[in-house]
């Protein structure tokens, strides 16, 4: 499902969600960036991120990281930012630390 679209280099791309694959991701020009994520009940973990090396320097990360936290804002979650990338997201984004799980250590 799309839940975002961000203009990357003049082109409009979709910041895509599949929890069944476990993963928001983004095709840009053939390569592809993305969180790894599960699950479980009212809590997203966000696991790991990946973004291409001919992808840096873009903010894709960012944009990805910002669309997962909107969306779980949007559907009433939490996260679990296991993802050093996405922790370090969040910490300096101080708006979205109302997002983090309170079990989250």
């Amino acid at each position: 499902m799309e839940i975002a679209r961000v203009d990357v280099d003049g082109r409009p791309v979709p910041v895509m969600l599949d929890l069944a694959a476990g993963r928001v991701e983004m095709d840009v020009a053939g390569h592809l960036a993305l969180i790894a994520v599960r699950q479980q009940g009212t809590q997203l973990a966000a696991v790991h991120t990946e973004v291409p090396a001919a992808l840096r320097g873009k903010g894709i990360g960012d944009t990805m990281a910002r669309a997962l936290l909107d969306y779980i804002r949007r559907e009433g979650l939490t996260v679990l930012p296991y993802c050093p990338f996405v922790a370090a997201y969040i910490k300096r984004h101080r708006d979205y630390a109302d997002l983090v799980d309170p079990s989250f250590a």
